[in-house]
């Protein structure tokens, strides 16, 4: 087998361009996700079936469909009723936003429920609001829990941009479709790309075992 790197220095320039454009994605999706996460868990978690009913058929719906087409129904069907044409950047945010916010809505729900119940009831003995106890009692104890399972979730949806190369979004793996149309080679622009994936995802596992071990000292 043999390696042109001459195809990889000449892309790495686009290359390192798609890589800042995933990040943008991912991290655009998870802070949006991590919003209407917490509304939906909490929804979720409501005493009232009416209530709890829209939301946990949200989870249902994009934790049980694949992404590749849920990316593909909002660039081709929703995002067109809004403006025209479709921009690809934005097709992926939303697609990535909606379906991180499903798995970070169980994050959410997972993480509450594990905080004993006698917290709440003794923050509601000290006169709190049901509102006021979630805030400054459970939810502060809860995050150190969730900690573990959001970062996991960051690096899933770091992978999953890469699917934003199906509708043109300019992030690193369009590139790499790029370069092996143009010089009908597989290898290079594909371990190229995965090589820099690779890095990304190994960073973030550093980064979150380290605040984990820090959180635990605390």
């Amino acid at each position: 087998m043999d390696i042109r790197f001459d195809i990889i220095v000449d892309y790495m320039p686009l290359f390192l361009k798609g890589t800042l454009l995933t990040i943008g994605l991912a991290l655009a999706g998870v802070t949006i996700g991590l919003i209407f996460g917490l509304l939906i868990g909490l929804g979720k978690m409501s005493s009232n079936p009416l209530i709890r009913f829209p939301f946990v058929w949200y989870i249902n719906i994009f934790r049980g469909t694949p992404f590749l087409v849920q990316i593909l129904l909002i660039h081709f069907g929703v995002v067109p009723l809004f403006m025209t044409p479709a921009n690809p950047i934005v097709s992926a945010i939303i697609a990535l936003s909606l379906n991180s916010a499903a798995y970070i809505a169980e994050i959410f729900r997972a993480g509450i429920q594990s905080i004993d119940k006698g917290q709440m009831e003794a923050a509601r003995s000290l006169g709190m609001s049901h509102v006021q106890a979630m805030k400054l009692v459970i939810l502060p104890q809860a995050v150190k829990r969730m900690i573990p399972p959001l970062g996991n979730e960051f690096i899933v949806l770091l992978k999953e941009t890469s699917l934003a190369a199906i509708i043109a979004a300019p992030e690193l793996m369009y590139w790499g479709r790029v370069a092996g149309g143009q010089y009908m080679r597989v290898w290079e622009p594909y371990l190229t790309a995965a090589a820099i994936y690779l890095v990304l995802t190994l960073s973030l596992t550093y980064l979150m075992d380290y605040i984990e071990r820090r959180m635990k000292t605390e």
